[in-house]
């Protein structure tokens, strides 16, 4: 029986960074992790407000080292409408830029970093069982020889992403309330002409016909970018082909992303997820914690899932340095509900943004300036910030918001 201060499931970057906010309290760390780095994910158009806690875990230095592509806002494209946020100009105090990166890149450069704090790092090792039945969790593994080991720890956090170990295997999954959707993407060098794009900011475009098909544009440094599109598996369905054929064809129904990518050169095989939402019955239990996507992922089109998972990190070990330090900890109340919150002000602009709503707010002409401030920081990651009001009252703001801006409105005006 091996021992460890904390065990944490999966190298990806809200265990990485965990790891270094619990390496500066001290701590033991080993991270099991079943894939070896760099492997491909996605999640690549990263929100300010991440940047904190990579300055937090004392990662700041290794990414901004690692030459990612520069991110200041977002643009969003829908016929021949076009706005764009500045994330610079914002409600919520912070950091306003941040980066575009290839998770396989990323992802290394948070390991690395961890491992380097202190952290160890078992690549190629899958947790096979789990009991927190004890005074103590403890975990049965199998290294890459195939010998089967078992390791108990302090405590124990689950950062396996979509690999959701401990809702596996403790039984925790439950459905999401969100509709089932699918994604086709690929990586592709772009020859995307300047006038025609912000390589700066990640670009959305909203299928002509369908409000709820979506495609994420995001540039690379490297002149590639990541492309793909979101729909109901009922849309995706209707095309024929490779992953690549069958996103090259619902782009070319979308005239002005197809001129976007005119130029473009497929050279990479086509990837396609679908019933990617996911939820749980608690992110927490006895002797363990649920990080990131392990414990709910709600929607790609705001990209807040790496920013979720850095907050959920963070969170968690400041919960793990009270505990060290003998204070009681009420895991509910200093961890799942303050993360929940964050997570349902992104949540009520996700539904907005589906329903149509959303997209008729940030279209619209007319714009009061504050109130663009205050959507630009949740749009920039800042949905923790109980002072903008479109966080802690995100549902009734938006409705209001968007009976104003909703085209029979207007028409009535």
């Amino acid at each position: 029986m091996q021992q460890t201060d904390i065990l944490i499931i999966g190298a990806g970057p809200a265990g990485a960074v965990a790891a270094g906010l619990l390496r500066k309290q001290g701590r033991q760390v080993l991270i099991l992790e079943q894939q070896f780095f760099p492997r491909f994910s996605i999640g690549e158009s990263l929100l300010p407000q991440s940047m904190a806690y990579l300055e937090e875990a004392g990662f700041l230095q290794d990414v901004v080292e690692a030459g990612f592509q520069y991110k200041n806002g977002a643009a969003f494209a829908k016929g021949e409408a076009r706005t764009a946020f500045d994330f610079r100009d914002k409600f919520s105090p912070g950091w306003g830029t941040t980066y575009q990166v290839q998770r396989a890149d990323f992802d290394k450069v948070l390991a690395d970093a961890a491992a380097k704090a202190g952290a160890e790092i078992r690549y190629g090792h899958t947790v096979l069982a789990v009991d927190v039945s004890g005074a103590q969790p403890r975990v049965t593994a199998r290294d890459t020889e195939g010998r089967e080991y078992a390791v108990q720890a302090q405590f124990l956090l689950d950062a396996s992403g979509f690999g959701r170990v401990l809702p596996r295997l403790l039984a925790l999954e439950t459905p999401s309330n969100f509709p089932v959707r699918g994604a086709l993407f690929t990586h592709i060098e772009d020859r995307i002409d300047p006038q025609d794009i912000d390589r700066q900011k990640i670009l959305i475009s909203v299928h002509p016909q369908q409000q709820d098909v979506w495609f994420w544009t995001i540039p690379f440094s490297n002149g590639r970018c990541s492309q793909g599109v979101v729909a109901t598996p009922e849309f995706l369905a209707r095309y024929e082909g490779t992953e690549a054929q069958r996103l090259q064809a619902i782009i070319a129904e979308t005239p002005s992303l197809a001129h976007v990518l005119r130029n473009a050169r497929w050279d990479t095989p086509g990837r396609s997820i679908t019933g990617y939402a996911a939820n749980v019955k608690s992110l927490w239990g006895p002797g363990f914690a649920l990080l990131g996507n392990a414990g709910e992922f709600l929607d790609p089109v705001f990209s807040s899932g790496v920013t979720i998972a850095f907050k959920s990190a963070s969170l968690a070990t400041q919960c793990i340095a009270q505990q060290a330090a003998g204070q009681a900890v009420d895991w509910q109340k200093q961890y799942a509900q303050p993360l929940q919150a964050g997570v349902n002000a992104f949540r009520a602009f996700v539904q907005g943004w589906y329903d149509g709503g959303f997209q008729d707010i940030i279209f619209h002409e007319q714009h009061s300036p504050e109130i663009r401030r205050m959507i630009s920081s949740i749009l920039a990651g800042y949905a923790w910030d109980q002072n903008n009001p479109y966080v802690a009252e995100p549902q009734r703001r938006l409705r209001v918001l968007q009976e104003l801006c909703a085209p029979a409105a207007l028409a009535v005006a």
